[in-house]
């Protein structure tokens, strides 16, 4: 009988540290240790994320281990993130699972943060039948993605300034809410009317995305009403996060339509941690009914910063033969 395959995932792109374990392409565990130290400075600090990491990785791979009932005599292969992050946070990450590699005699694997985003879709079943289209929408990156393999992928558009979530977070912040903003702006758009206020959509050719100016909309929209009235944002704050939103989402949702049209793909994804806002999700949907899509997003777990897209990247990778050595960096930056 062939022994079972077991990958330990490590993600520490950001602020989340996180441990998974999987066998043979299915998830044991995904343990994530949050660091709530960042709210009361409105946004990540690079230094204390780094810390942080530092404190929590071993703690995080012992509960991994020990929730998959495994040793680390058992593991076959230690997957990694290697960019795009913070580099000191990677850092943590890369450096811990080169030495457990090393010390275990085990073979060592580089996993994209972006690519590991999208392969969250296979986590669960079901999962999306090969070509699909994901549109891969975070704090740091806005992409449509088509997928033609598990390890076969092709950025299609990307933001050409701001991230989705980003815009989220900037305008949270105009309107005085704490970090992160974004999840509050969602909340508070339940309650409001999403036709209420107006703010412009750019025109942007082919499938790239542009948020900045919705972000500088909003900006002059709030300067200009408060400086008429001082109370107007309390007063109205559901119908402007209600109408910010619906414009984000209308954003996203014609690109990937377009998307869908020029390349006849009707397995539709969604990922990253902008696919927790239920906006979207019920955007995403709705639309997907309407062009007779197959729609699938992953659980919420799965859609922020985790361990457990990552163990199944490294998975796909392992059984492909797709090694790191020692000498690999980690990379703030860096392209598929």
């Amino acid at each position: 009988m062939k022994s079972p395959t077991y990958i330990l995932g490590i993600e520490s792109s950001c602020d989340e540290t996180s441990a998974a374990v999987c066998r043979d392409g299915k998830i044991l565990s995904n343990v994530i240790a949050s660091q709530e130290i960042h709210q009361r400075y409105g946004g990540v600090v690079p230094e204390l994320a780094s810390r942080a990491h530092m404190q929590n990785i071993v703690h995080v791979v012992d509960a991994a281990l020990s929730q998959s009932a495994i040793r680390q005599q058992d593991l076959s292969a230690i997957a990694f993130t290697q960019a795009p992050g913070l580099i000191g946070a990677l850092l943590v990450g890369s450096g811990f699972a080169k030495s457990l590699a090393l010390a275990l005699k085990l073979p060592l694997i580089e996993v994209h943060h972006m690519q590991a985003h999208v392969l969250s879709n296979l986590i669960s079943a079901p999962s999306p039948s090969f070509p699909f289209l994901c549109l891969t929408v975070s704090g740091g990156h806005t992409q449509i993605v088509r997928c033609d393999s598990p390890l076969s992928m092709e950025v299609l558009g990307e933001t050409i300034d701001d991230a989705a979530g980003e815009a989220y977070d900037k305008t949270a912040k105009m309107l005085r809410l704490p970090y992160p903003g974004g999840p509050l702006i969602d909340a508070r758009a339940q309650e409001g009317d999403p036709k209420r206020f107006h703010f412009p959509e750019p025109q942007v050719p082919g499938l790239s995305f542009s948020f900045s100016g919705v972000k500088t909309s909003v900006l002059y929209f709030l300067q200009k009403h408060s400086k008429e009235d001082p109370s107007f944002v309390e007063r109205n704050i559901n119908d402007i996060c209600a109408s910010f939103q619906h414009t984000m989402t209308s954003i996203l949702l014609q690109k990937l339509k377009k998307a869908s049209l020029e390349t006849g793909i009707k397995e539709i994804c969604l990922a990253g941690g902008v696919a927790a806002n239920k906006g979207l999700r019920n955007g995403l949907t709705e639309l997907g009914a309407r062009y007779g899509w197959n729609i699938y997003i992953p659980a919420m777990e799965y859609c922020t910063d985790n361990a457990a897209m990552i163990a199944i990247t490294g998975y796909y990778k392992y059984m492909n033969h797709q090694f790191s050595d020692l000498s690999v960096s980690a990379s703030a930056r860096a392209d598929w």
